[in-house]
Parts: structure tokens; C-alpha cells; sequence
């Protein structure tokens, strides 16, 4: 019974903050921000462990998978732009693992964080399992990383079209690129407001930063910490 409510009660708590966000479409009622904040804020309040909520949850998670691979469907129908804008996308792609990493470093200095968290924060702009693997190979804290790429995914989808509009990024490539590339799955579910091309471009961006990543970010931690 605990399993179905988890189950039932997630799937039911998203759905109604999507009808929400559908008339309100405001950035801080994302439906996975709310939904998001609603669960943990009743677990707390019945302190109902974690470990039992996810034995639904686990379900859902299960299918986070399926729901990713599911991205290359309209990755395939926008295959001609891939390939047309192949080198811009590639170098954007390099440029925005590089930046995220010296720019995390160097807040990270400037605050004085221990060197656990400096390994820690690296991986964020990367795909959860993915930034855990990585967090896990540089010796870094694999729950927090897990935190900290939440922390990114919804930065983004929060701020990122603020962002578009203020510095007047309106092409699919730039949106697509840009979102993947820092807020990962949480990101580009908020480009399939913009249109297909942008998640197309968005979920390739994710795919191959975190193929970068775990090339780069263990190698940028043995080079500078």
C-alpha cells in the first residue's frame, strides 16, 4: 500500500501542478520543482523515511531511463540540423564544460570550500548518474554531487529563459546547447516549451556533455586540486 500511494500520489501531485503551470506559467511553478518540493516537504511533516517512499518511487526512477532514450526520437527527426551545425555545436559544448568547471573552481576558491567539496561540486552540470560516477572516481561526496546537479538542473530551468530574453538568444541551437550542456534532463524538459529543435538540440548537448565530462572532470581535479 505504501508503494502505490508513493506511486499514485507522485504521478497524481505532478499532474495537477502541470494544470497549474499550464495557467500560470510562471518559472517557479515548474511541475517538477513543485512536485518536487511538495514530497520532501511531506515526508518531513509525516517523517516518513526515505527509503519507504521509495519503494514506489523507485518505479518512476526506473523509467527515467526509457524517458531519456526516448529524447532521440526527435534528436532523429532534426538529424539535418545536427549535422549542419556539427562543429559550432561541438565547440560550444567544449567551451561550456571548460567554463562551467574554472567558474566553479574559482567561486569555490574565492569561498574557501574545502577541497571534499571542490571535487563535490565539479560534476553538477552533468546527468546524475553520470556526475555521481564521476563524483565517485575523483573522491568527491556522491549524495551532495547528486544534490548539486538538482541544484543545476532547476537553476536553469528556472532562470534560463530570463536569460534568452535579456540577452536575446533566439535560436534553437544556442537555447538547445546552452540548456543541455548546464541543466542536463531538468533543463531540456523546460525547452519542450520552445519547440522540438531545441530539445533535440538539447538532449544532444546533454548526451555528449556528459560523455565529455567523464573524460574532463577527473582529469581538470588531478591537474588543478
Amino acid at each position: 500500500m505504501q508503494a502505490l500511494f508513493a506511486i499514485v500520489g507522485t504521478v497524481a501531485l505532478f499532474l495537477i501542478y502541470q494544470r497549474l503551470y499550464a495557467k500560470w506559467s510562471k518559472p517557479y511553478l515548474l511541475p517538477i520543482l513543485t512536485t518536487a518540493l511538495t514530497l520532501i516537504a511531506v515526508l518531513l511533516l509525516f517523517e516518513i523515511p526515505y527509503a519507504t517512499y521509495m519503494e514506489g518511487g523507485q518505479w518512476i526512477h526506473k523509467m527515467l531511463g526509457p524517458a531519456v532514450v526516448a529524447l532521440a526520437y526527435p534528436l532523429y527527426n532534426q538529424r539535418k540540423l545536427v549535422f549542419q551545425y556539427k562543429y559550432s555545436i561541438l565547440s560550444s559544448l567544449f567551451v561550456a564544460m571548460l567554463s562551467g568547471l574554472i567558474s566553479v573552481f574559482l567561486l569555490l576558491k574565492g569561498f574557501k570550500a574545502s577541497h571534499a567539496f571542490m571535487l563535490t561540486a565539479l560534476p553538477k552540470s552533468l546527468t546524475t548518474p553520470i556526475a555521481m560516477q564521476v563524483s565517485e572516481t575523483v573522491g568527491g561526496i556522491v549524495p551532495l554531487s547528486a544534490l548539486l546537479v538538482m541544484i543545476a538542473g532547476f537553476t536553469g530551468a528556472l532562470l534560463g529563459p530570463a536569460v534568452y530574453k535579456l540577452t536575446k538568444i533566439d535560436t534553437a541551437i544556442s537555447r538547445g546547447v546552452s540548456m543541455g550542456s548546464a541543466s542536463h534532463g531538468v533543463g531540456v524538459s523546460k525547452l519542450t516549451e520552445y519547440g522540438e529543435k531545441d530539445v533535440s538540440i538539447g538532449s544532444l548537448a546533454m548526451g555528449l556533455s556528459a560523455v565529455l565530462g567523464a573524460f574532463i572532470c577527473p582529469l581538470f581535479a588531478m591537474l588543478f586540486l
